[in-house]
């Protein structure tokens, strides 16, 4: 990364722009090549450590949504020597959960959370790939706090503010970071 570069541009400059995908008009945002190139990976999740490192923003605990927050969640959670906590499509996890239904653009979807996943109190760092909507994040929210746990913040590598999302979950009390902005959809 040239030096006067931002790691907003230089990440942004990696991440694929699919036209009508899935469905003609959306301009979807890929980050596959975000993951591809070990250089462009350290640079994403180094700027995800980096902040949850300070003292005021540590989280005790890593929680990802289904299923790319995965990926970076769980990454970031390894760097920072925390738990991770997957939070999936209804029907994925074995043991005894918590559930939240949320409204899509053509109908809904339902997440869960294992009960015993975090603690009351606990602090969570709530992590997504994008945030569209913000349905699947604020499912999230609502899902740790039904166990007592405080979100600290959500984060996403991408935001599309003209869908409103990042805007709904702002409303909502939700403080969000993310590294790079897209407008349209």
């Amino acid at each position: 990364m040239h030096t006067t570069t931002s790691v907003s541009d230089f990440l942004r400059s990696h991440i694929r722009t699919v036209p009508d995908w899935p469905t003609p008009g959306v301009q979807f945002r890929d980050i596959t090549p975000l993951l591809q190139d070990p250089r462009v990976f350290r640079v994403m999740t180094d700027a995800f450590v980096h902040r949850y490192m300070q003292s005021a923003l540590r989280p005790d605990v890593v929680a990802g949504l289904d299923a790319r927050g995965f990926i970076l969640g769980a990454v970031v959670a390894h760097e920072l020597n925390l738990g991770f906590v997957p939070i999936r499509k209804k029907g994925k996890l074995p043991f005894t959960t918590v559930e939240e239904t949320y409204e899509l653009e053509y109908g809904s979807a339902t997440v869960e959370l294992h009960t015993d996943a975090v603690k009351p109190g606990d602090r969570v760092l709530l992590i997504d790939d994008l945030i569209a909507t913000g349905g699947t994040m604020m499912a999230g929210k609502k899902l740790l706090e039904k166990l007592g746990a405080v979100v600290v913040e959500g984060a996403a590598i991408v935001d599309l503010p003209e869908l409103g999302g990042s805007q709904h979950l702002r409303a909502s009390g939700l403080e969000l970071f993310t590294l790079v902005d897209f407008a349209g959809h």
